[in-house]
């Protein structure tokens, strides 16, 4: 469907950029910009990261969740890399509010939500960092546009423009274990308008997740194989009237620690997206997202497959319609309007780890819906900003079902679930008080929810020897929380501190309720709070930036969840920091160094398994040949850490080796 429908989204897109190409002068000024709105006033109010193109263009590792790692509070669910872990698992979160895979924070690409429909996690190899132009880190409960996902933050990420693309760029990198990531780009102008077309390639034979101690003839390397392609388009309408497009497919192969233990994932998404500049703004925004995901587990014991996940095909839908009334220069004022939909479905197959017979045959799915109608308006009053918002969703859990089949095709389970439904009022408010020449104090109080994903609601899971139940009866996480702190701007010197306190009631977790046996459970609360620092020195051409981030994270809970209260949420760390000096000796050269460090975390709810402690140094370095043609080099792990990702009793997994990287860049035009 989305693949028929690209064509019509391009020819949309180009065919009012060729008119204007050739309509006579007189004509008032047409600036394609191909983004949305500016963004809103409120967000000067809370605790708030941007990176630019120059720091999300120079990884290490070449990879997305690797640039976020820099940022003070970002955690994946664990320490693996998106060519090394699970897809599943990349769900992103902020301040210390994991301990699930799906994500508590909303991530947007050119204001499209990009998590996965059905698991809830984000598909980090379908976005190269290369393709965007600026990323920004919004912490706190959300009420704007599809703010009923940003329980813990937002993401918001926008796509590269050919005012910061050369018009054809072409990149080359290989490693010392012979792996390859090829990149390319085009951005020409197209009249009053432009396209952006780029593509990457990833593939290898990946390392050695299992320590050499714990290898069997079955152990096998994290091979990966991962491509995606997109197509992103702008083109004027009229003098303050832009129409913008977006194509992206993908597909991603990897191996997790045995032979035969291969995932797959795929995804085509396709939006659409009209943006008024008038006196009266607007931005109108609808997509679709269709992805699947299929998965095999082997027994660490035979090393049999023991469930063969088919396939897990889902759709999202969703669209907005934001409208910012005129107002005067001491007021802003935003209403909106937001629809999400998410539908999908498993199908899967479980063996006997001995035998290899068929011991089951399972089917589930289901339907969440959200609508959401949203406000927010600011004040100036002098040197006092003062905001406020508020969003009113309605949601649905419906069609949900599971039917399990034994060998003989008998069914021997079959839940049809019932239809639930709910209203849930999300408010925010924050204070802005320039105290004195670069120094900005700023306060803020929030609250939001979440739904519970598909795969939280009806997919059970196996990581070997655990088996974690799904729980269809799962209720939305509900936020509250509060935060205060400063900004200070002084010539070369900038300084960021925010403290908060945020706490998440029913909070989902995977709970111990046997030996090698979880459930998701929605747990009284996790509770975290917290300190986070970020600071940035530039003198000429040498930079520094740093963040940090203090988190004193608790489970409480009751009843069957009484074992959790007061222990720590798995996977999140107490303290973690980052701290990158870059050097620009001239035009083109770029050497680069960031010291990242992690304390130990739990790997489990109960805290018995823990993670070491790591600390991890890469660089970076682009020296320029010739007008266009530039060396990269890059280096990961440089001092060869031992990351643990994984530990479930004595069976571990590791994370990225030392690994260095050598490529050659090509440039032409602009």
């Amino acid at each position: 469907m989305i693949a028929r429908a690209a064509p019509l989204v391009a020819a949309a897109l180009l065919l009012p950029s060729a008119a204007h190409a050739e309509a006579e002068g007189g004509e008032a000024e047409i600036v394609v910009t191909g983004q949305g709105l500016d963004p809103s006033p409120l967000l000067a109010a809370y605790a708030v990261t941007v990176l630019e193109r120059d720091r999300t263009a120079a990884s290490a590792s070449g990879r997305l969740d690797d640039v976020l790692g820099a940022v003070a509070g970002f955690q994946q669910f664990r320490r693996s890399d998106s060519r090394s872990s699970n897809p599943t698992a990349q769900g992103v979160t902020l301040r210390g509010l994991g301990g699930n895979a799906s994500s508590r924070t909303l991530v947007l690409l050119d204001g499209v939500p990009v998590t996965d429909p059905f698991f809830g996690h984000v598909p980090f190899v379908a976005l190269p960092p290369e393709r965007l132009d600026r990323i920004t880190v919004i912490r706190g409960g959300g009420t704007g546009a599809f703010g009923a996902g940003a329980v813990a933050g937002t993401i918001d990420m926008v796509s590269a423009r050919p005012g910061g693309l050369p018009l054809g760029e072409a990149a080359l990198a290989l490693n010392d274990r012979g792996e390859s990531e090829l990149s390319a780009t085009i951005a020409p102008r197209l009249g009053d308008g432009y396209v952006v077309v780029s593509g990457r390639w990833d593939r290898g034979q990946g390392f050695w997740t299992t320590p050499e101690s714990q290898r069997v003839p079955a152990s096998a390397r994290a091979r990966f194989d991962s491509w995606s392609t997109s197509l992103r388009a702008a083109a004027p309408l009229a003098a303050d009237l832009e129409l913008q497009g977006r194509v992206l497919v993908f597909e991603d192969r990897r191996t997790l620690r045995f032979a035969g233990a291969d995932s797959f994932q795929s995804g085509q998404d396709a939006s659409l997206r009209l943006v008024g500049r008038g006196r009266w703004q607007f931005d109108l925004l609808g997509y679709v997202q269709a992805r699947d995901f299929s998965n095999v587990v082997i027994s660490a014991t035979s090393f049999r497959k023991t469930l063969d996940q088919q396939a897990t095909p889902s759709t999202g839908l969703g669209g907005k319609l934001e409208l910012r009334p005129p107002v005067d220069d001491a007021h802003s004022l935003r209403l909106g309007i937001d629809w999400r939909r998410a539908s999908g479905s498993l199908r899967e197959v479980a063996f006997n780890a001995g035998t290899g017979a068929v011991t089951a045959r399972r089917q589930a799915g289901g339907t969440n819906d959200d609508l959401g109608f949203y406000i927010e308006h600011d004040r100036m009053l002098g040197s006092l900003r003062l905001t406020g918002s508020a969003r009113l969703d309605r949601w649905w859990v419906k069609d949900g079902s599971f039917v399990e089949r034994n060998a003989a095709g008998t069914v021997a389970t079959a839940n049809a679930y019932p239809e639930r439904a709910g209203w849930d009022l999300s408010l925010r408010g924050g204070v802005l008080l320039d105290a004195a020449p670069g120094l900005t104090l700023r306060a803020s109080v929030y609250d939001g929810m979440r739904q519970p994903t598909l795969n939280e609601l009806y997919r059970p899971f196996v990581v070997f020897p655990v088996t974690t139940r799904a729980n269809a009866a799962l209720e939305n996480e509900r936020l509250f929380g509060f935060e205060g702190g400063f900004d200070l701007k002084l010539g070369a010197v900038e300084l960021q501190l925010t403290a908060f306190d945020n706490r998440v009631n029913g909070a989902i977790a995977n709970v111990t309720i046997a030996p090698n046996l979880r459930e998701r459970r929605n747990v009284d609360a996790v509770r975290a709070r917290g300190i986070e620092a970020a600071g940035k020195v530039t003198l000429g051409p040498v930079q520094w930036d740093g963040t940090l981030s203090l988190v004193d994270a608790k489970v409480e809970g009751s009843g069957i969840s009484a074992g959790l209260d007061g222990k720590r949420p798995a996977q999140v760390p107490v303290f973690a920091a980052s701290t990158t000096l870059t050097w620009r000796p001239g035009q083109g050269w770029l050497l680069a160094a960031t010291l990242r460090h992690v304390s130990s975390q739990f790997e489990d709810d109960l805290g018995m398994d823990r993670l070491p402690a790591m600390t991890t140094l890469d660089a970076w370095a682009t020296v320029p040949l010739a007008p266009g043609i530039s060396l990269v080099f890059r280096a990961e792990n440089l001092t060869g850490e031992r990351i643990v990702t994984r530990s479930q009793g004595t069976s571990i997994d590791l994370g990225t080796p030392r690994t260095f990287w050598a490529g050659l860049r090509l440039s032409i035009g602009r």
